[in-house]
């Protein structure tokens, strides 16, 4: 009698792990959920759908690209956070929602570096200082020799308080010591048609926006503020390589899932997505982007969320960025 109900929990025990089991191993079965917390259109929205169809053969089940938009992407990754941690509620995330909304929002009702466990880098590209002709500045030195030379400093536009080219611009204030003037403005496309109107002399700017119009000679650009010169501007050189040994400011997307989201399951879409992003169609249309498709394992992401997460923190403290309380 005791074998038969040591046999029987035995088998019930095996049961119950092969039932654990079972959704990691039939993943996916059914549809799996992109959410982007931005509007169709922009930077986030387009990698992701340029990404889509290739996921999708690579998944074997359709891939549905959500747009929950609002308050820098932190809605969609609240969303996401508080999804079913199966795999079928993913995000594209950026770097404000990962590593800069936590130190500018007191209230933020999620952890990054907790609620979510990674998948793998998307994207990362550098902002791209660019200059009125009407400054005299032709090199990035002479920016900050002009902008410490007028009692007002020189202003300096982003696309909004916490974006990257805010934290890029603030980052090279505090280490150039310039004087310099954030402007926000509700999105990359107005901030650069002042520029381009002459209404605000210098802007940190995106590469995408950024490249048609130095191209064009309608702007100057003195320095990117990647590790490593723009794809879309290999002869503007970094402001690292112009006297700011160190220096480095990107803009990054990338996928995360739930916490508690089973390992199995996140190493197949880890498996998948750097595939699709390897994939040589869809690399050189995200390069055309003036993104730089990033493949990366869990681990590599994980570091490099915790390392912006402390820098952008210490360079909004440093430079008196408000925090939302």
């Amino acid at each position: 009698m005791r074998v038969a109900i040591a046999l029987i929990a035995a088998l019930a025990a095996v049961f119950v792990i092969g039932v654990a089991n079972a959704p990691a191993q039939t993943y996916p079965s059914r549809p799996v959920t992109l959410v982007v917390g931005f509007a169709p259109g922009g930077g986030t929205d387009t990698v992701a759908r340029v990404m889509q169809k290739r996921l999708v053969e690579y998944l074997g089940q359709s891939v549905v690209v959500e747009n929950r938009a609002g308050a820098g992407g932190t809605i969609a990754a609240d969303l996401v956070a508080k999804a079913n941690p199966d795999g079928y509620t993913i995000l594209l995330a950026t770097i404000a929602a990962l590593a800069v909304a936590p130190h500018l929002n007191s209230k933020l009702p999620y952890n990054p570096l907790r609620d979510f466990v990674p998948i793998s880098m998307a994207t990362v590209s550098g902002n791209v200082l660019v200059v009125h002709p009407s400054l005299q500045a032709k090199t990035l030195a002479e920016y900050v020799k002009e902008a410490n030379s007028l009692p007002g400093g020189i202003a300096y536009g982003t696309s909004g308080v916490g974006s990257a080219g805010h934290l890029a611009g603030e980052l090279f204030r505090l280490t150039a010591k310039a004087n310099l003037v954030h402007v926000p403005y509700k999105g990359g496309g107005p901030a650069m048609s002042d520029l381009l109107g002459g209404q605000i002399p210098s802007v940190f700017a995106s590469a995408t926006t950024a490249t048609p119009q130095v191209k064009s000679g309608k702007i100057r650009a003195l320095g990117s503020t990647g590790s490593k010169r723009s794809a879309s501007l290999p002869d503007v050189p970094t402001i690292a390589e112009q006297g700011y040994p160190g220096y480095e400011a990107t803009n990054w997307y990338a996928y995360v899932a739930p916490a508690k989201t089973q390992k199995d399951i996140i190493a197949r879409l880890n498996r998948e997505i750097v595939k699709t992003l390897n994939d040589p169609e869809v690399h050189a249309a995200i390069l055309k982007q003036g993104e730089e498709p990033t493949p990366s394992t869990p681990e590599e992401l994980a570091q490099h969320m915790a390392r912006e997460y402390a820098t952008w923190g210490r360079v909004i403290k440093e430079a008196g960025i408000p925090v939302e309380q």
